[in-house]
């Protein structure tokens, strides 16, 4: 049976929803998610998890998993307000096993990521039937909502073109009705405890840059390490921090820079506690992306937050959070990077200023509108 946990609620207002969140995937973002939405949001939570491990099992299998239980009486749905679930969760096959009593409860579907655009592995052909699962999803469910611009316009094509190999069958309104239901809802970054670890009076002689995102292919380690390689051969000065998370099998490249740039790190390995992890932040000057792939962006907001200067590719949904002059070109990266460890820092106002946004105080009430406008 998935895990059931409880949020104490405390509400200012006179009928709070209640939602119950079924997560097929609770771990990583989807976990930080709904842990941000618990302590912020003035409704009722009942959760209903599964670990975040052999995700396409969970693609395939959690929605009539968890309709079993509905069913069996073993979960119950009185007093159910709304649903609130992840892509992992087949949102069309769920809604058909609902009992029938169940069935006109609303399902929001939160999209993490979608399937379109997620990177596969490099000897992987990717399986269309993981991409058909977020299309139907999306139309199954009642609201969506994608974490940024690139991520719902990169599903949208991704439907598209997927659709064009059926041309048979068209499903030529699709587009509306999936446009009409979604809304790009920043996932909500905690500021304040940034904020709290901050030292004003940080003064790095030599500049800090941090990295700190999965030892994986798809965030372009190889560009990363060769170029500090070669500034390390030109004598530029810097200092390094590898952060993020490591798997088993990891680019060779990862242990070449440790070799390579031993006497430049100053740390480099994934820390289990978050407060050591914000420190690592509030020590660097420079946070630094070459991902391929990104549907967010939050290791670089956080490191921004926390004082570092960013410097991102021109692509991805890095172009809606960041303003041109901190974006790059890869044949202009080396350059780049060297005239702003030369060059530039941010301040604290600045950086404040860069990140607000992303805050609670600024998306509080579009996640309220979002759930039920009379809630606003």
């Amino acid at each position: 049976m998935p895990r059931l946990l409880r949020k104490p609620h405390h509400s200012v207002y006179n009928k709070p929803l209640k939602i119950a969140v079924f997560e097929p995937y609770y771990g990583g973002s989807h976990k930080a998610f709904i842990q941000a939405l618990q302590a912020r949001m003035p409704y009722e939570f009942v959760l209903y998890t599964l670990p975040a491990t052999r995700w396409k099992h969970r693609m395939r299998l959690a929605a009539p998993h968890f309709a079993s239980f509905i069913t069996n009486g073993t979960i119950s749905l009185t007093g159910v307000d709304a649903i609130l679930c992840s892509p992992f969760l087949d949102v069309a096959v769920f809604k058909g096993l609902l009992p029938q009593e169940h069935v006109h409860i609303p399902i929001y579907t939160y999209f993490h990521e979608n399937q379109f655009a997620y990177p596969v592995q490099v000897h992987d052909e990717r399986d269309l039937h993981f991409s058909l699962t977020n299309l139907t999803t999306a139309l199954a469910s009642d609201k969506i909502a994608f974490n940024s611009r690139y991520n719902f316009d990169s599903f949208c094509k991704g439907c598209r073109d997927l659709l064009r190999m059926s041309k048979d069958m068209p499903c030529a309104d699709f587009d509306d009705l999936i446009r009409e239901k979604a809304r790009i809802l920043y996932p909500v970054i905690d500021l304040d405890e940034i904020d709290r670890r901050i030292n004003p009076s940080k003064h790095n002689e030599i500049p800090v840059i941090v990295w700190n995102h999965r030892w994986e292919h798809d965030k372009n380690p190889e560009l990363f390490f060769t170029t500090l390689m070669r500034l390390k051969e030109k004598a530029v000065a810097f200092q390094l921090i590898v952060l993020g998370q490591s798997f088993q099998e990891k680019p060779e490249i990862f242990q070449t820079a440790r070799n390579v740039l031993d006497d430049r790190i100053l740390h480099c390995g994934y820390v289990d506690s978050r407060e050591e992890y914000l420190d690592m932040l509030c020590r660097s000057d420079f946070v630094v992306s070459t991902a391929d792939h990104e549907f967010y962006g939050i290791s670089i907001i956080e490191a921004v937050r926390a004082g570092c200067y960013p410097l991102v590719p021109d692509r991805l949904s890095y172009r809606e959070l960041f303003p041109a002059g901190f974006r790059y070109v890869d044949e202009a990266f080396e350059e780049r990077l060297v005239d702003c460890l030369k060059n530039r820092r941010i301040t604290q106002q600045e950086a404040i200023q860069m990140t607000d946004r992303f805050g609670w105080d600024m998306l509080h009430a579009d996640y309220c509108n979002w759930f039920d406008d009379g809630y606003a």
